[in-house]
């Protein structure tokens, strides 16, 4: 197969036609020509007002629910989901049921997922069930893909049980991840404690939640050499104790959603549940932290926490409904819109793409000539509106539905085959 993309600005650092408008022609999956003008009958041929390609994009943590919650997403959906918002990799949570805590639950995933325009790489539950009381099969799901290990969801409360997982994982270079929620002292808290959920009358999160699972986290690799991945950080001193940890030389990385780059805790105050998500957002200094965060690099990569809900899930009282939005396909125009005025696209391109392969181990993806077809295209012009008659995600619990966004996902290509946004 055959495909010519026309005109494309070129968002790859570390190519030599980096920031150049060039046609590119993809031939079996692979790159065979870059040039400023290629003549050819393609198959496919790839065409928008100030397109650009990159490689593909790579969302470091989100959830398809099956096995065991077929109800709320399933793998089939959710690659299509991620498909859509230009992803061509995505990490898995492991909190499905059976959880991801065997060799066979790893491969029944990668099974489901095979032959997909989207990779997906699941993430093996650092403990049996992701109970946090006994260590997983890590090392045996390791040698079958697991890509890394985590509780999901349900982070790892006990210091002991940490240590131990922090422990195992050196013997094979593995990497930790973890949602920074101490569950103690979130326990009952409906969203960020401050002056907004003071001024609603509901129960609050302290940032301290969130603050103390982080330092006792670094501390723990300070102890024990190993590597952690904190995904979700929300907070401005979040933010400066995983810089710190960064400049002592410990191998700690980060990611943020794009929900908390965009909005505060001020959605909250119509009790909207749509916005009620943990680690919840934040108020507007440590939103803009983030921001600033992620420009200097400090925070290295995006992790939608893509988390799918049945409708009767989410359309309850504030204090019954449940944590997560389904936002992966609106990923791009979320982040787009947030952060125009704050850091330049290459950078978010590089936080998408390039930072989430060094970390995990993902093939490298590059735009050069003879390399595999891995690829993003995008146009950070224009706007665009997704309604739920066309969203691919089987779920709705996604606030941005409906609403204008910045920019637009025009497709992606990558094993082989081509997904194209104006042709579903």
């Amino acid at each position: 197969m055959q495909v010519h993309i026309c005109k494309a600005r070129i968002s790859d650092t570390r190519s030599q036609y980096h920031g150049k408008v060039m046609d590119l022609l993809v031939e079996d999956g692979i790159i065979t020509r870059i040039a400023a003008s290629i003549k050819t009958t393609a198959d496919v041929v790839v065409a928008a007002e100030a397109l650009c390609v990159s490689p593909g994009w790579v969302d470091v943590f989100a959830d398809y629910r099956e096995p065991g919650f077929e109800h709320k997403e399933t793998i089939e959906t959710g690659l299509a989901a991620a498909a859509a918002g230009g992803f061509t990799d995505v990490l898995l949570a492991p909190n499905t049921q059976p959880t991801i805590s065997s060799k066979s639950v790893v491969q029944y995933v990668q099974h489901k997922a095979a032959g997909n325009v989207v990779n997906l790489h699941p993430i093996g539950a650092a403990t049996r069930n992701t109970e946090g009381k006994e260590l997983a099969e890590m090392l045996d799901m390791r040698a079958n893909g697991a890509i890394a290990f985590s509780d999901g969801w349900k982070p790892m409360q006990g210091s002991g049980i940490m240590l131990k997982v922090l422990e195992y994982v050196t013997a094979f270079d593995g990497v930790v991840m973890q949602i920074p929620v101490d569950a103690a002292l979130a326990d009952g808290g409906l969203m960020n404690e401050g002056e907004v959920s003071t001024s609603l009358g509901m129960a609050g999160i302290p940032e301290l939640a969130e603050t103390l699972m982080v330092y006792r986290d670094i501390e723990l690799v300070r102890y024990t050499g190993s590597r952690l991945h904190i995904t979700g950080v929300s907070t401005a001193a979040s933010i400066a104790m995983v810089r710190k940890a960064k400049a002592d030389g410990l191998s700690v990385t980060c990611s943020v959603t794009p929900y908390h780059l965009a909005q505060t805790e001020d959605a909250l105050r119509g009790y909207d549940s749509a916005w009620k998500v943990s680690p919840p957002l934040r108020g507007n200094a440590d939103r803009l932290a983030l921001i600033a965060a992620l420009a200097d690099g400090t925070i290295d990569c995006i992790a939608t926490h893509h988390r799918p809900h049945e409708w009767d899930a989410k359309a309850k009282e504030l204090e019954y409904a449940a944590e997560g939005m389904a936002i992966q396909e609106s990923a791009a125009g979320i982040l787009l819109e947030a952060l125009k005025n704050e850091t330049d696209t290459d950078r978010l391109i590089h936080a998408l793409s390039v930072a989430p392969r060094t970390i995990f181990g993902l093939p490298a993806a590059g735009i050069e000539k003879g390399g595999k077809a891995s690829l993003t295209l995008f146009t950070t012009k224009g706007k665009h509106t997704l309604h739920k008659n066309k969203a691919q995600s089987a779920a709705f619990n996604n606030p941005w539905l409906g609403k204008e966004m910045s920019g637009s996902i025009v497709g992606t290509i990558n094993n082989n085959k081509v997904n194209l946004n104006n042709q579903q």
